[in-house]
């Protein structure tokens, strides 16, 4: 599992010539000419500018998962309502659809408004409770929360909403930030996506990026990948490093010791 990460890493400290040349893993000469070059980019963009990019899409959607799956779960998990049950049924009947079936229609969508080529595609469906896999977290995370807690709340006359925010939230900390984990992995990464809205090299991302080196002519620049495939992967090992232990402790347990 490690070895093609460090065949990489290596590579990118490899000239060109050597890269395919050799089954040797640590290269002959050392460059870092392959990230200097890189990190230039194409056409006057900076590999930088497609970080940033990158940066803004993804904690955007890791704000507009929380919002949704946060209000979507408490609302599926405490509260009663007409249709309850056949609402939850329909959302989890969601999850079996492949994201290339709903692409079209909302491609469309957002193409007739006029918001293709923008960031708004790829932001503004988190904050709708687009991805059923959080919500579905969130409701089960909820539900072991005991009721206990929210009848001690109301008798002290706390409203709904304060009971959302005070006693809810708190407990739902180990939920919340798993759910942050999930939403900016699969931002950082989506490749296909970001590709079907976005066509400005002004307004591409690191995925998209990444592509530019890559020539159907045979004149690919893999050592420049290589190095800033290695960049791209460091705010992804960050934040595991970071917060693995909510990915691994059983969330409902954590939740109950907060």
């Amino acid at each position: 599992m490690v070895y093609p990460i460090l065949w990489m890493f290596f590579a990118s400290f490899k000239p060109a010539r050597q890269i395919f040349s050799t089954t040797s893993l640590l290269p002959a000469s050392w460059t870092l000419q392959n990230y200097i070059n890189g990190w230039v980019g194409h056409d006057g963009i900076s590999f930088g500018t497609y970080f940033v990019h990158s940066t803004v899409i993804a904690v955007i959607v890791v704000l507009g998962s929380l919002f949704s799956a946060s209000l979507t779960g408490f609302a599926f998990a405490r509260l009663q309502f007409r249709l309850k049950n056949f609402l939850f049924g329909f959302m989890l009947g969601t999850m079996m659809l492949p994201v290339q079936i709903t692409l079209i229609p909302q491609y469309i969508i957002f193409h007739k408004i006029g918001w293709v080529n923008t960031f708004i595609p790829l932001t503004l469906p988190s904050f709708l409770g687009t991805t059923p896999f959080f919500i579905y977290l969130m409701v089960q995370f909820i539900r072991g929360i005991p009721r206990d807690l929210d009848e001690a709340a109301a008798i002290d006359g706390c409203s709904l909403f304060r009971m959302f925010v005070s006693i809810i939230l708190p407990l739902a900390r180990p939920a919340l930030i798993t759910i942050s984990i999930f939403a900016f992995y699969w931002t950082w990464g989506d490749f296909f996506t970001q590709l079907i809205y976005l066509t400005d090299p002004h307004l591409f991302t690191v995925p998209i990026g990444l592509n530019l080196f890559l020539d159907n002519t045979g004149q690919s620049e893999w050592g420049q990948m290589f190095a800033m495939s290695m960049l791209s992967i460091i705010p992804v090992l960050i934040i595991f490093v970071v917060f693995q232990k909510y990915l691994v402790k059983g969330i409902a347990t954590q939740g109950l010791k907060a």
